[in-house]
């Protein structure tokens, strides 16, 4: 049984709180009222009209993705790479003797910013225990300790907000003027969890500070506060923003030249296993035959493989990379069948058949709804067969059951839509925060990219953890602000946004704000969540946290996913075909 947030959206400004009480028991479309037989699918002689979303055909042809050449010289960059990468774990052992603990965190940043976290894990993490024994005095500077609260709190220690009282005055105002300090301060406080009042003092603070910054400083330092005010570091993908801080770091006056150069090959090499993957997945699509049988439906395989980089970044997750990129294709055929094209009846009959999983089943659905039943199976069968080959471990029933759960909350929503229902926002996001797919997403992740996967984890997974379900709310509510309007304008059930309009005669600026506010606090409710043991591996609380931040960047600007935006495609260049220029 899939279960309920139960929200009750009373939204408290002053501390920027959202009263709610999760409950584990959310009510499903009951399997009793899916009624489907060869004569039941339409009830009425009446003909039907067929809508369509206009989707824009694909812009990515299929000859110039598998022709992609990267240039990419593995064994010469190999040799080269180990060669770098030593000499860098040298200077991580050897920093803080040399020049001090500010020293060795400004490089274990940079190293993340780089994009090269994922390599130098390990030495990040003994290198922080070693600081976390010797008990740096936190009074140095604002800069410090800003820079050491927010790399602690991200590798999991509970750091107190209370370090950042050295630095107000009597009256309780922040008294720091020095600029590197206080991009230091707001990055640090979006790391903050829902009872650190003083980082979110402190964020505002920051924030007045940095809008009046004068341009005529430092060029690159001036991009950077630029690039903060417009997207927190918290909020941005660490692939995509990574190529950004290369260009960004090549510039500062105190560039390590060993650091730089690895971070371009090793960007490259990424590429270059992002590129086989999407040579890989435009085939894969095109012998499953959907977007040529059901032209009604978004062709998106680029942007859905764009995703599942940004979320599965690692590149020795090539397998649960390429399943998140099929699982995101069959998400948006499967949900265009059931926003758009689908009658009522049609929508209930294929919850139908993804509840019995069988061929009667199957042979109960209209042609169009067959040909993607047979493909959501068999590629689930796919996906369960390998996992029983490597881990003898049958988990199809645990993926369908996610499916179920997905298509139950689909259903709904087209109930609402041909009822002309009008949900009121706790009701919506009841189930909304199921049908955005993530919980779906996220167990697949798991089950594909653990080497060793336990029940523990699974039963962990299955109760619906707090972490997994706001996350999946910052999914919903950051999709609901870059793709309601077009949905609305088109007919669509209403959204978030426009379920707060409607339930509150709010205009639509106030509402959008009102769901940023609980965006953000859904976040700090993450960072809470992160501070607590759990018994999930990092790397998959990494993807968790991945899907977050690239939800803030598809959609902040619209709809990223769907539209086919000049971002995306340039985000889509950036990160998966145009390679750094190496000198």
């Amino acid at each position: 049984m899939a279960v309920s947030l139960n929200f009750q959206t009373s939204f408290c400004f002053k501390t920027l709180s959202i009263q709610r009480k999760p409950s584990l028991q959310r009510p499903l479309v009951p399997s009793q009222y899916i009624c489907c037989s060869k004569h039941h699918v339409e009830t009425t002689n009446l003909p039907f009209q067929r809508r369509s979303a206009n989707w824009k055909p694909n812009i990515w042809d299929d000859d110039f993705i598998k022709n992609i050449k990267h240039g990419h010289k593995e064994e010469v960059y190999e040799m080269k790479g180990e060669v770098l990468k030593a000499e860098i774990r040298e200077l991580l052992r050897n920093i803080y003797d040399d020049k001090g603990p500010l020293a060795l965190l400004e490089f274990i940043d940079d190293i993340q910013k780089l994009g090269l976290g994922y390599i130098f894990h390990q030495d990040i993490k003994l290198s922080l225990t070693f600081l976390n024994e010797k008990n740096v005095i936190m009074d140095q500077s604002l800069h410090f300790t800003a820079l050491y609260f927010r790399l602690f709190r991200q590798y999991g220690y509970n750091v107190s907000q209370d370090v950042f009282n050295l630095f107000k005055d009597p009256q309780g105002y922040f008294k720091c003027q020095d600029l590197k300090s206080i991009v230091s301060l707001y990055q640090a406080s979006f790391a903050g969890s829902t009872n650190d009042v003083i980082l979110e003092e402190a964020k505002i603070f920051a924030y007045q500070h940095l809008k009046n910054v004068k341009r005529d400083i430092n060029h690159a330092y001036a991009e950077l506060v630029a690039h903060e005010m417009d997207f927190p570091l918290h909020y941005r993908v660490p692939r995509l923003d990574c190529r950004w801080y290369i260009d960004i770091y090549s510039k500062k006056c105190d560039t390590n030249a060993t650091l730089l150069e690895f971070a371009k090959l090793d960007y490259n090499k990424v590429q270059a296993a992002y590129q086989n993957g999407l040579i890989d997945m435009s085939k894969w699509s095109k012998e499953l035959g959907l977007y040529k049988n059901l032209p009604f439906a978004r062709d998106r395989v680029v942007e859905c493989f764009l995703w599942s980089s940004f979320v599965v970044a690692e590149p020795q997750y090539k397998y649960a990379r390429d399943g998140l990129c099929k699982l995101s294709v069959l998400v948006t055929v499967i949900d265009d069948i059931y926003d758009v094209y689908s009658t009522l009846d049609e929508a209930k009959c294929f919850t139908n058949a993804v509840e019995r999983w069988d061929v009667e089943a199957i042979e109960e659905l209209p042609d169009y709804m067959k040909l993607c039943f047979f493909a959501l199976k068999n590629t689930i069968n796919e996906m369960g067969y390998y996992i029983l080959k490597e881990q003898g471990i049958n988990v199809v029933p645990y993926l369908r059951k996610t499916w179920l759960d997905l298509c139950k909350a689909y259903l709904l929503e087209a109930q609402w839509f041909h009822t002309g229902y009008k949900p009121t926002l706790d009701e919506y996001l009841d189930n909304a925060w199921v049908s955005i797919g993530g919980y779906l997403a996220y167990f697949q992740c798991y089950v594909l990219m653990s080497p060793n996967i336990t029940q523990d984890v699974v039963d962990y997974l299955e109760s619906y953890p707090n972490f997994i379900r706001w996350s999946c709310l910052i999914l919903r509510l950051n999709d609901d602000m870059g793709t309601s309007k077009d949905e609305t304008e088109r007919g669509d059930v209403l959204k978030s946004v426009q379920c707060y309009m409607h339930n509150n005669g709010a205009n639509e600026e106030d509402a959008r704000d009102y769901i940023r506010d609980m965006i953000d606090e859904t976040w700090r409710k993450v960072n809470a969540e992160l501070l607590v043991e759990n018994p999930l591996p990092q790397s998959f609380i990494d993807v968790v946290v991945n899907f977050q931040k690239t939800s803030e960047s598809m959609y902040r600007y619209g709809d990223g996913h769907g539209a086919q935006t000049d971002e995306t495609k340039g985000k889509i260049l950036s990160t998966l075909i145009v390679p750094l220029l190496i000198t």
